[in-house]
Formats: structure tokens, sequence, C-alpha cells
């Protein structure tokens, strides 16, 4: 028996926000596995943000689906604006000119997330390809768990290199602040 096709598509911030269930289902199961952990309550806090991520102007999301609609992987993000206390995660400062933000030069990566059954077929690059395709920004940031193998594995390959770590909440562990160039 032949695996259902999956389709990618692009959604704008309204958009995303009426599929919030299949990000949200992808995200929960994604999430609960080691490293994360996740509870129940962070993934509601996570998809109280999520409403509010989807209401910035330039919001992008990808969702990736089987024929039937079956939500199998997610991604989303946003420009990063001037104010973003992202670079103040840091353990290290970075140098004024790579945390200079203006709204358009850095692509906030958020999420990107696939569920157990439909990971090794290329799901994660088309949804990774779809949601930066037409990106005007310079580059995508993003925050990865340093023990999530196959997704620190998937960024280096697709050409992210390590700028340090963050410390993203009181008590949390360190994640890798990863930077791709896309000049």
């Amino acid at each position: 028996m032949s695996r259902p096709q999956i389709g990618v598509v692009r959604l704008d911030g309204p958009a995303a926000a009426r599929a919030q269930d299949a990000f949200r289902l992808v995200y929960a199961e994604v999430f609960a596995e080691p490293p994360h952990a996740e509870t129940e309550a962070e993934v509601s806090a996570a998809f109280r943000r999520f409403r509010d991520q989807t209401r910035k102007k330039a919001f992008a999301g990808a969702l990736a689906t089987t024929e039937g609609g079956e939500p199998v992987g997610m991604a989303y993000g946003y420009p990063l604006g001037p104010q973003t206390g992202w670079w103040d995660q840091l353990t290290e400062p970075v140098p004024e000119d790579v945390r200079r933000e203006d709204g358009h030069r850095t692509f906030g990566l958020m999420e990107l997330a696939v569920r157990a059954a439909w990971r090794r077929q290329g799901v994660a690059c088309r949804l990774h390809e779809a949601l930066l395709a037409p990106l005007e920004a310079e580059r995508v940031l993003l925050n990865v768990h340093p023990d999530s193998e196959a997704a620190v594995s998937a960024y280096r390959a697709w050409g992210y290199r390590k700028l340090g770590e963050a410390c993203l909440w009181d008590g949390a562990p360190l994640y890798d602040v990863m930077l791709l160039d896309l000049g």
C-alpha cells in the first residue's frame, strides 16, 4: 500500500489562524516527545502566543497535509521588528551590526515540526522551502534544542550556522541559536 501524497501550502496570518487546529495537532504531538516533553498546559500557552503571532502583518505559515486533509507537518514565523528581544536571550552578546533589526532584515522561524510517521520523507524540507521561498529577508534566525539531533542536522544541511546559545525562559535549558544567510 502506498503512502498518501503530501501537499504543502503557504498561509498568511488569517489563513493560519483558521487552520489553528491543524497546527496545534502537529505541535502537540511533536513537542510532547523528548527532548521537549511539553505538557498540555505548555501547548495551550504556545497556542495563545500563536493567535497573537498570526495577527502580525508579515506572519507566514506552511502546512503539510495528506490528500485527505490529515495534518502531517507545520512551520511558521515572522520578520523580527526593531524592538525584538530575541538577541537579548543570548548568553554571549553579538555585535550591534548582527543584532540590528528593522522589521524586514531577519525572518524569525518560530516552529517547524513533522509528525513522527511522516519524517524522513522530505516534508520538513518542503515546509522550510514553502515558508522561505517568497521572503525578501536577508536571513533566517531560529532557536533549536541541541538534543533535537535530527532538527539540528537538517538545519545545518540547509545552510544554518550556530551563532550562540540562548536561555528562552527562567529555568529553561540552553537552546542553539542558528542563522541562515539568504543572500
